[in-house]
C-alpha cells in the first residue's frame, strides 16, 4: 500500500488562518517600529515632513525644537480612547506599545547612527519605502502607529464624510502648516516620500494575501 503524498497548495486550496503568538507580535512590534524609525530619521535628517500625526509632530518639532519622539507619543494620546472603542483593547494596547517604541527609537537612533550626509532624493525614496514596509509589518499583527485614521473612519460613519477626502484634507493642511519651516524642494520630496510609502502599502497590503491574525 502506498502512502499518498501531501497535496501541494493551490489557488483552490482553502487557507486556514493561524493565530499569532505573543512572541510573534512582540518581534513584529520591535521590527516594524525599528524600520519606521529608520525611515523617519532619514526624513528628519533631510528636513522633510509627512502626513498624519507623525507629520504634525515634524511640524511642531521644526517650529519649537521640542523632542520629536515625545511629540509623536503625546499627539496620539486622544486617539487611543477612540481606538479602544472602535478596534478593541488588544489593538489599542499594541498600538500604544508601538508608538512608545517609535518615540524611544527616533530619539535614540541618532546617537547610535551618525549620518554625515544623505542625498535628499535618496532620503525621500528610501525613507518612504522603509516606512511603508514597517507599517505593513505592524498592520499584519493588528497594530498601528496611531494617527488620524481612526478619527477619519468615525467621521465617515457618524456624519457620512468621505474618509479619503477627509484624510487628504488633513494631510494637505499639515503640509501647508510646514511651509514656514520646509522649503519648496523639501516639500516636493516630502510628497514623493509619502507617495512611495502609500504605494508600498497599496501593492503589498491587500485582502487575502495574509491570513494570520
Amino acid at each position: 500500500m502506498t502512502t499518498p503524498s501531501p497535496t501541494p497548495a493551490t489557488a483552490d486550496t482553502p487557507l486556514v488562518a493561524e493565530r499569532h503568538t505573543w512572541f510573534d507580535d512582540a518581534q513584529a512590534l520591535l521590527t516594524g517600529t525599528l524600520i519606521v524609525a529608520l525611515g523617519l530619521v532619514l526624513f528628519r535628517h533631510a528636513g522633510f515632513v509627512t502626513g498624519g500625526t507623525v507629520g504634525l509632530a515634524f511640524v511642531l518639532h521644526y517650529a519649537t525644537g521640542w523632542p520629536f519622539g515625545a511629540l509623536v507619543f503625546a499627539i496620539n494620546l486622544p486617539f487611543y480612547a477612540l481606538a479602544w472603542v472602535r478596534l478593541g483593547p488588544a489593538f489599542t494596547l499594541k498600538t500604544v506599545l508601538a508608538v512608545g517604541l517609535l518615540a524611544i527609537l527616533t530619539e535614540a537612533m541618532p546617537h547610535w547612527l551618525a549620518l554625515q550626509r544623505v542625498h535628499p532624493l535618496f532620503a525621500a525614496v528610501a525613507g518612504g519605502l522603509l516606512i511603508g514596509v514597517g507599517f505593513i509589518i505592524l498592520f499584519r499583527h493588528r497594530a498601528s502607529l496611531g494617527g488620524f485614521n481612526t478619527l477619519v473612519l468615525w467621521l465617515q460613519e457618524r456624519f457620512g464624510w468621505r474618509a479619503g477626502a477627509v484624510q487628504l484634507a488633513i494631510d494637505g493642511a499639515i503640509l501647508l502648516l510646514a511651509v514656514p519651516w520646509v522649503g519648496g524642494w523639501q516639500l516636493a520630496l516630502s510628497v514623493l516620500g509619502a507617495a512611495l510609502m502609500n504605494f508600498t502599502l497599496a501593492i503589498n497590503h491587500k485582502p487575502g494575501r495574509y491570513v494570520a491574525y
